[in-house]
């Protein structure tokens, strides 16, 4: 961890609130011997907007999906409210994870692409296709529940994928850098209305980026990233109020907290302002 930076994050002291995730000194190594994390220490209170960053191949999605269950750690311990990852059900909650790609089933309408997990977990048909409609209305599609994928646009692919993961009604969402390949001003809508579902649903959030406008626009807390291996350097609180607007983004405040990003983020990858500049 870097220690000599003031604005670096570190919790109150007497910081109360129910911990939705707990890493604890999790780490991975894959059978050929890489080192893809080393052990971990991270604890996400209920509530959160929690994003990862950092430079590629520093294991952002990798432990993204160790909190999923999708990858075992070598070594340490997972918890999901207090309970393993695969006991999440037991604890009364739920998780859904949102990929990069949408993965939809192209032969399929947008109503039965997002019914699928309901379908899967056997939900009654009625009850399934109300929860639908609700999801849909929330991402802004309801008008096209009967539209195939190919008809859509990237940016409204990405939100039936985000609906396909509402539907469960999770408590925890996990999102894998969702909008990296669209366009800005998609983006930004996009990330818009994730905030306004992150406070409507009382949703915790982990989300994956590249991007570090992205992250103080949408973020609590960030936590800074580096690779070979892969370990988490810094956290950063971004305590700026919500609702967050587009003119959040050209303030003084904005553009302080993202010099402190970009610099850890250039710390992170191994190089200084001089060689950044060269």
């Amino acid at each position: 961890m870097y220690q000599d930076d003031p604005e670096v994050f570190a919790p109150p002291p007497g910081q109360t609130g129910a911990a939705a995730v707990e890493i604890l000194s999790a780490e991975k190594t894959y059978p050929d011997g890489t080192q893809a994390l080393l052990p971990v220490d991270l604890r996400i209170q209920q509530g959160e907007f929690v994003t990862l960053l950092g430079p590629s191949g520093c294991g952002k999605s990798t432990l993204l999906k160790m909190v999923a269950g999708m990858l075992e750690p070598t070594d340490g311990r997972l918890l999901v409210w207090r309970r393993p990852v695969h006991q999440i059900d037991q604890a009364g909650r739920k998780m859904a994870f949102v990929f990069q790609a949408p993965t939809l089933m192209p032969w399929a309408s947008v109503h039965t692409n997002v019914r699928l997990p309901l379908d899967l977990a056997g939900v009654a048909r009625k009850e399934a296709d109300d929860r639908v409609a609700e999801a849909l209305d929330m991402v802004g599609l309801g008008k096209f529940a009967r539209a195939l994928p190919r008809a859509l646009s990237g940016g409204m692919q990405m939100r039936v994928s985000i609906a396909r993961g509402l539907v469960t009604q999770p408590d925890l969402l996990l999102m894998d850098e969702p909008f990296g390949a669209l366009d800005e001003i998609t983006r930004h809508k996009l990330d818009a209305d994730l905030l306004d579902l992150w406070h409507k649903k009382n949703l915790t959030v982990i989300f994956v980026t590249h991007s570090i406008h992205e992250a103080v626009f949408l973020s609590s807390r960030v936590v800074m990233m580096a690779a070979r291996p892969g370990r988490v350097v810094e956290e950063f609180r971004i305590d700026e109020p919500y609702p967050r607007r587009a003119d959040f983004m050209v303030s003084p405040q904005f553009t302080r907290h993202a010099r402190q990003l970009q610099d850890s983020l250039l710390r992170a990858s191994g190089f200084n302002d001089a060689e950044a500049c060269a």
